[in-house]
């Protein structure tokens, strides 16, 4: 009976492997002092530190229980009151790493008291310390996405955070957390890494220039979804040479299509479109867009009646926007003609063609039963003589 008592004071001053991770778990441990908490008990079972050990554990396991099935459901009650739905799923997250988080700090308490000797109390600290990273790494990551999820839901046009980037800034905090518990774990089993650090340096490197496209393209795609030069929907032109227009379907990590006026689909690498001037043609403070109608007139034709008809035929064109106004333009005097200019907006730039053929059309039907003439280039040509007659004969052409 001493012996086993002397066992278990020499218990209480154990040498635990060093290392932060470590040292903070075994700290947490030394704040709660079980045996001090149950000293009555102790007591009675002092001769028998396995049997101190079994209750400790079973102390801890019944505080767990208190935690998550009477703390935590006060907690939630209180949390739904709210408007919001997001508090309650973060109580309902913290049932499982909190309850294991309490019985595994109680089997540490309990090991300690029993006298298992250091090699078993090193060992086990950091399994339990592992155990317990990869608890909160599995909490951590589904609460960013949780956080994720609602910003993505409340995020304008023109926020980072949106349902196209969503699965990219998922990934990269699942990433970020797994590599930080994978740096934790290595701490807690005192595995060195300046090793591993350096051959992962190399590897990126390779990595990097095997892949150097690709990775033009996923940092392409994310400066796209940052800056959102234009959105799914927006019909797009790029200026590089190809003149290739359309409306954006997808935005990708890697690409961005378009759907062209022929219902193909255009699949563009990021790396282009970030490279390339786009014009957005419906970007702006409104999505309209304005077409403009060139006709020419024939010289001594009244002007403000060629107004009158080519306002009608605007305000008479159901696929003409009322708001703006159409509106005509007399812009030059040409060679052969006065030329007009018909301005009004469509709804969508991708009904600019088929709106300017019916317009043209109207305007061509029109313009013959009103007699206004369309004049074509034509010119002139006064010969002063021919080789070989006598001045003063003119032929006219």
């Amino acid at each position: 009976m001493a012996e086993n008592g002397q066992q278990a004071s020499d218990a209480e001053e154990i040498e635990i492997a060093d290392s932060p991770i470590n040292d903070s778990v075994e700290g947490l441990v030394d704040i709660i002092d079980a045996p001090e908490m149950l000293g009555p008990v102790m007591e009675i079972f002092g001769g028998y530190p396995w049997v101190k050990g079994i209750l400790i554990f079973l102390f801890f396991i019944l505080i767990a229980k208190l935690l998550t099935w009477v703390f935590l459901p006060i907690i939630r009650r209180l949390a739904a009151r709210t408007a919001s739905h997001v508090d309650d799923k973060i109580i309902m997250m913290l049932k499982a790493p909190l309850f294991w988080t309490v019985t595994l700090i109680g089997l540490l308490v309990a090991t300690t008291v029993s006298s298992l000797g250091d090699p078993i109390n090193k060992v086990l600290l950091s399994t339990v310390t592992s155990v317990l990273v990869f608890l909160w790494m599995l909490f951590a990551i589904r609460l960013s996405k949780l956080l994720l999820q609602v910003a993505s839901s409340r995020a304008s046009d023109h926020a980072v955070i949106r349902p196209q980037t969503l699965p990219l800034f998922t990934n990269l905090f699942a990433i970020t957390f797994f590599i930080f518990a994978v740096y934790f774990i290595f701490q807690a089993w005192h595995i060195d890494m300046t090793a591993w650090l350096a051959s992962a340096g190399i590897i990126g490197i390779a990595v990097g220039f095997a892949a150097k496209d690709t990775l033009a393209n996923l940092f392409s795609g994310v400066f796209i979804m940052a800056d959102t030069p234009y959105k799914i929907g927006d019909y797009i032109v790029l200026d590089d040479g190809t003149g290739l227009r359309g409306k954006v379907t997808s935005i990708g990590i890697r690409s961005t299509r378009l759907l062209t006026r022929d219902d193909v689909e255009v699949t563009i690498p990021n790396a282009i479109m970030g490279n390339s001037k786009v014009v957005n043609e419906s970007g702006g403070p409104y999505p309209k867009y304005r077409i403009r109608v060139s006709v020419g007139v024939a010289y001594g034709v009244d002007i403000d009646q060629v107004k009158r008809i080519l306002l009608t035929i605007a305000e008479e064109n159901d696929s003409v926007c009322h708001d703006p106004e159409p509106r005509v333009r007399f812009r030059t005097f040409g060679a052969s003609s006065l030329d007009f200019e018909l301005l009004c907006w469509v709804d969508n730039p991708e009904l600019r063609g088929r709106v300017v053929d019916s317009l043209n059309s109207t305007i061509y039907k029109t313009f013959l039963e009103e007699g206004i003439e369309i004049p074509y280039s034509k010119q002139d040509l006064y010969i002063k003589e021919f080789p070989g007659q006598t001045d003063g004969v003119k032929s006219q052409s």
